[in-house]
Formats: structure tokens, C-alpha cells, sequence
């Protein structure tokens, strides 16, 4: 899988929101860019993009907290030639993901996924989508591999929960 589909999918789960995270995988792959070559194993390649992309939406998250919720152009408000107001509002469309098969248990679990914690949903994204062991998921995380362990139990507990409650 390509390093940016990896960072993509990674920063939409850490970040939530489509706008943060495609910034904060635009910061982290420019940075993998510039300092790949100091890697000297291939197989630290990954945990070292995650923790680059987390702290890339960290850092956005940091800079936002003073910001309003919205802006919006002065010059988008103006009426145009024939006198109308303009405003662009964006197509709520579907990415492929999510057209893909069983749509309907993806839908679920992405809706189940969404009302993890935030440390509970990196550790679920980590471990059981990217595949990644106990230790590399510590180490993008930052935590220790016994507390990757009770997040991920936690989660899936929690996951086993909600997808029991939307049944019913």
C-alpha cells in the first residue's frame, strides 16, 4: 500500500474530520519526504509515518483551538452579476471504501468505530486495520505495549457493545 493511502486513512481516523486530516497527511508527507533517507531500516518506515501523521493532527488540532468553527469568505457573500448570492456548499458524496461490498456492516462499524475515544479508535485503526504488532502501535502511539493492550481489549469490548445495541 502506498505510503499516502496509508496516511490518509491513518489522519481521517485520528483527525475525524476530512479537511484536518487531508492537512495533516499533506504536513506528514512532506516531512517523510524530506527525511526518509535517514531511516535505515525498512521496516521502521511505517510506524515512523503513523507517529509523524499523528503528531501532524495533533499539531493542527493545537493551532484550531482558538479558531471559529467556520470561516468563510467576505468576497463569497457578495451578490454576483445577475445579483445572486453564490455559496458553494460540497457534494456529501461517497468515497469507493465505502461503496465497496458488505457496505451495510462497513456502515456500522465505521458508525461503532466513530464512538470509540479517540485513543481507543488509534489503537483499533493500528492493530486490526493496518495490521501492526503490540510494539510498533506503542511505539507510533507513544504509550507502552501493555496499554496498547488494554485499549485495544477496551475497544473491542466497547465495539462488541454498540454494534449489539445498533442491532437491536
Amino acid at each position: 500500500m502506498r505510503a499516502q493511502e496509508v496516511a490518509w486513512r491513518f489522519s481521517m481516523t485520528v483527525c475525524g474530520h476530512a479537511d484536518d486530516a487531508e492537512d495533516a497527511m499533506q504536513e506528514a508527507l512532506i516531512k517523510t519526504y524530506r527525511y526518509a533517507a535517514r531511516i535505515r531500516e525498512p521496516e521502521a518506515f511505517r510506524p515512523w509515518l503513523y507517529r509523524t501523521v499523528r503528531n501532524a493532527c495533533l499539531m493542527g488540532r493545537r493551532k484550531k483551538m482558538n479558531e471559529p468553527a467556520r470561516l468563510q469568505s467576505l468576497d463569497a457573500l457578495m451578490p454576483g452579476p445577475d445579483g445572486q448570492v453564490r455559496v458553494d456548499v460540497p457534494h456529501p458524496g461517497r468515497n469507493p471504501e465505502q461503496l465497496a461490498d458488505n457496505a451495510g456492516l462497513r456502515s456500522r462499524l465505521r458508525k461503532a468505530l466513530l464512538t470509540l475515544p479517540g485513543p481507543y479508535r488509534a489503537v483499533v485503526f493500528l492493530r486490526e486495520m493496518e495490521g501492526l504488532s503490540t510494539r510498533e502501535a506503542a511505539a507510533v502511539l507513544e504509550i507502552s505495549e501493555d496499554n496498547v493492550k488494554a485499549r485495544l481489549h477496551r475497544a473491542r469490548v466497547a465495539l462488541q457493545a454498540e454494534l449489539e445495541r445498533r442491532e437491536r
